[in-house]
């Protein structure tokens, strides 16, 4: 176990110089200037021309990008265009918030998908089946802004039960859990319906096993086959499912994040890309990009508690 944990965190480590590479090249190719935004729209061209020189911006790209990395490895994030504060104090204000809209969404996939998941798979091809089935079909397609969108409109501006908008507690606490469930809802929608359909999937194969049918010629409970036996030898494809979701998740509250005005990492970078905030955008890629490939890594080693069968060599 000890020698497959070294080898993924050496992968791990691979993996995000080699997204740091991405990263840093696709923004040096982009079109536009951050020094003439640095400098203001008043700068002459020669303001410009030292505003580029003290950004390093003058040297060659391998020379910036050898000067980036050095920096990201001392969590040198730099400073913030925009702003001129730390990156990395503003990051930290703002990365609860989107854990917080992010685990929430994990919550209710989890809690609502594999239960519908279960139910469709043992009532295959009934009324409740085709119902979920359809629902989950539906739950994919609908983007998640134009549902937090028609949320507002019910729950906030026609009933006035929920908060537009906003952010300022966690949602274990009564007023974080009214800010959380709609942009949480809006959000965890698509993953709420592939949990139903990949654990109705993995279940009907489950139920399908010998040792299912042999639980139940002993007589087992009914309760006791479904949720001790073929439960847990189904729960491998939904943790895995768990972590993509996860990733998942912190890609699509961008999008959420504008739509209810949460003060996250996702309106963060998408007010830097509006304003070629370059440091802020390669930061807060890399930050979302390192969670999905912790998440993903705890995700694997998870499977031996499931399933001691598994044994990493």
């Amino acid at each position: 176990m000890l020698q497959y944990i070294c080898k993924r965190i050496v992968l791990m480590l691979l993996l995000l110089l080699g997204m740091s590479f991405i990263i840093f090249a696709s923004l040096f190719i982009a079109p536009g200037n951050p020094a003439s935004m640095v400098a203001g729209p008043t700068a002459t061209e020669a303001d410009i021309a030292i505003v580029r020189v003290a950004l390093g911006l003058d040297k060659p790209f391998l020379v910036q990008y050898g000067i980036y990395l050095k920096n990201l490895l001392t969590l040198n994030l730099g400073v913030s265009f925009t702003s001129r504060q730390p990156i990395i104090d503003e990051l930290a204000v703002r990365l609860p918030f989107t854990m917080n809209l992010a685990l929430a969404s994990v919550i209710i996939s989890v809690v609502v998908g594999i239960p519908l998941g279960i139910v469709t798979a043992l009532y295959r091809d009934k009324l409740a089946d085709n119902i979920l089935t359809t629902f989950a079909l539906v739950g994919v397609s609908i983007p998640n802004f134009w549902l937090g969108t028609m949320l507002i409109l019910l729950f906030s501006v026609t009933l006035g039960l929920l908060p537009s908008g906003g952010m300022t507690e966690f949602f274990w606490t009564p007023r974080g859990f009214s800010q959380v469930i709609l942009p949480a809802i809006a959000l965890s929608t698509a993953t709420v319906a592939s949990f139903t359909r990949l654990g109705r999937s993995a279940m009907l194969e489950v139920l399908q096993s010998d040792y299912i049918r042999t639980a139940r010629a002993k007589g087992l409970l009914n309760r006791t086959v479904i949720f001790i036996h073929a439960l847990k030898n189904a729960l491998i494809p939904l943790v895995t499912q768990l972590g993509t979701s996860f990733g998942l998740l912190l890609g699509g509250a961008i999008i959420t994040e504008q739509v209810f005005v949460v003060n996250g990492i996702g309106s963060y970078m998408i007010a830097a890309i509006n304003n070629r905030n370059y440091p802020v955008v390669q930061s807060t890629v890399m930050l979302i990009a390192a969670m999905f490939i912790v998440v993903n890594l705890i995700v694997d080693l998870f499977y031996c508690l499931i399933d001691p069968r598994i044994k990493y060599q």
